[in-house]
């Protein structure tokens, strides 16, 4: 389902459905992060659902948290961003040690080619979203940039992944987000900081 046409990287909040239809195929950059071969199947056939929480703190800092849930039994994760361009550690059940920061980035700021195609001037108006990695242990990082894009004439949320391993190998993948309402009232929030 189509993202509603008022909203913008501005505030994001909402549940989403991670379309795998429209996807590419992201095992690789699992696999490349290090997440092993049996929770890579489990994933692969599990529904993943994003409960987004898009808000400002008293000093207007913009922080994203993302509840992400999974069918099958799977644990989900939570994702705390901070828009602010601050790094910051986290220790997640799924990707071990990540450092990460995030930030609100114009379509014109994007240096990676694969990075800035696809995004229109029109649904990027607000900006982008740009997310940063880093997982020593593992030895990647990752680059993502998060907006929406016209899919089959219809505006999607959508993340655009370029994930680096060992310095050399360049790995890109986009993925697609149905829109399925609001954030239920009872959505949990929490104040961990990953920017993962």
């Amino acid at each position: 389902m189509a993202a509603p046409q008022e909203m913008t990287t501005l505030d994001i909040s909402g549940q989403f459905i991670l379309n795998k239809t429209l996807s590419d195929d992201y095992d690789i950059i699992l696999k490349n992060q290090g997440v092993s071969w049996f929770l890579r199947t489990a994933i692969a056939y599990a529904t993943i659902t994003l409960n987004i929480k898009h808000s400002k703190t008293d000093e207007g800092v913009e922080q994203i948290i993302i509840d992400q849930t999974m069918t099958g039994g799977i644990k989900g994760t939570t994702e705390s961003r901070t828009l602010d361009w601050t790094e910051r550690s986290h220790r997640d059940h799924i990707f071990g040690n990540v450092v990460g920061k995030s930030r609100h980035v114009q379509l014109g700021e994007v240096e990676d080619e694969y990075l800035k195609t696809g995004w229109t001037e029109e649904l990027c108006k607000e900006g982008l979203i740009e997310s940063y990695a880093l997982s020593e242990e593992n030895a990647w990082t990752a680059t993502q940039i998060w907006g929406f894009e016209e899919v089959n004439e219809e505006k999607r949320y959508a993340r655009r992944i370029r994930l680096e391993k060992d310095g050399v190998e360049r790995i890109n993948r986009r993925l697609i987000y149905d829109y399925i309402g609001p954030t239920p009232s009872d959505a949990t929030t929490t104040t961990t900081t990953t920017d993962e």
